[in-house]
């Protein structure tokens, strides 16, 4: 079940790209975006690559390229999620699931939920997450 959301977080894409792939345009993304997550302050930052599907849809992962920084420590994550290009320039925005993997003890309550994301990057390269917690 859909559970409250946990956080609205917004920060920069700080770098991409392109890889080498013989089968699909794919590109590299770092980002780093900051605010309150589950009440605690906290940076994230990340690698993730996504490739074009036959469709023109996109699919990305963030395979344990992932740090999640708070004052109570530092943490580990992964991610996959579903996406499109929004028609303005690179700008995109995915829909997928994320799972910490060493949590900080301040996030470790939820290493039992797949925290569910909305991630939308616009043309500017501004960045910005919105995360549910789902049980």
């Amino acid at each position: 079940m859909l559970g409250e959301q946990l956080g609205v977080l917004v920060g920069k894409v700080t770098g991409q790209r392109i890889l080498p792939s013989s089968d699909a345009p794919r590109v590299e993304t770092t980002f780093e975006i900051s605010g309150k997550f589950a009440g605690v302050d906290s940076t994230w930052m990340g690698t993730y690559w996504a490739m074009v599907r036959p469709d023109g849809s996109l699919y990305g992962e963030c395979p344990l390229r992932g740090v999640v920084m708070t004052a109570g420590g530092v943490g580990t994550w992964t991610a996959a999620g579903a996406g499109w290009f929004t028609g303005e320039g690179s700008a995109a925005n995915f829909r997928g699931a994320i799972y910490l993997i060493v949590p900080p003890p301040p996030l470790a309550h939820l290493t039992r939920s797949a925290l569910i994301y909305e991630w939308d990057v616009d043309a500017n390269l501004n960045a910005k997450g919105t995360f549910w917690d789902w049980k």
